[in-house]
């Protein structure tokens, strides 16, 4: 069962909505590559072994044999400890996903801003007839896929991203949905048209023109 999160908890909704997207990419079948996640691993262990060797040695063998080596184990940690920081920031950038399909390749990034309850993404993909990459900016409120008591709803969720992406619509073109309008970055206003009452009225009108 899906737990229930604090709809006032900007984090809460992102890290909820992050973990659902690459469980359903995988899904899909999209092959999820590891590697950033394993390099940032690497560099945070790293630094983490060296603290606690340089602490070790110090301890069973005193200051006076192992300041040389701590010397330099401390300038290795604080540069482990920016190279790691570096990567977070300026590398990854927000990356939840990046993997792919049939050749074609797929990356994900995602952020919010203060105060904002809005899933903001940026959408890099590349399909294996074509040696360019194309990027497109996609948005939509987490109240879309959120019920109104704090839970998780997957289904709007999926919807939007096949009808946003166009090669998780390919993969998955039962949850395209043509009002949301794939490619577009105005996701939030093609979706809320479709349901205002004027929308609804406008409808009623064609199809009472067409009878």
């Amino acid at each position: 069962m899906a737990n229930k999160i604090t709809l006032h908890s900007l984090p809460d909704l992102k890290n909820t909505t992050d973990d659902a997207l690459p469980n359903y990419l995988s899904s899909l079948k999209f092959k999820q590559s590891h590697f950033y996640a394993d390099v940032r691993l690497a560099l945070g262990y790293t630094a983490v072994v060296i603290a606690a060797a340089t602490f070790y040695f110090d301890y069973t063998l005193g200051w006076d044999k192992t300041k040389y080596w701590t010397a330099w184990a401390v300038v290795f940690y604080f540069g482990l400890n920016g190279a790691f920081t570096y990567w977070m920031w300026y590398v990854e950038k927000g990356l939840i996903f990046t993997g792919e399909k049939d050749g074609n390749q797929l990356s994900i990034s995602s952020r919010t801003e203060p105060h904002v309850p809005t899933y903001y993404l940026t959408v890099r993909s590349k399909k294996s007839s074509s040696q360019t990459w194309k990027e497109s900016k996609i948005k939509a409120p987490f109240t879309q896929w959120f019920s109104a008591d704090g839970f998780f709803v997957p289904k709007p969720f999926q919807q939007w991203l096949a009808s946003e992406v166009g090669l998780v619509g390919e993969a998955d073109p039962s949850n395209v949905v043509e009002d949301i309008g794939r490619g577009s970055s105005n996701t939030t206003n093609a979706t809320l048209e479709s349901k205002s009452p004027s929308s609804q009225k406008a409808g009623g009108a064609r199809s009472r023109r067409k009878a």
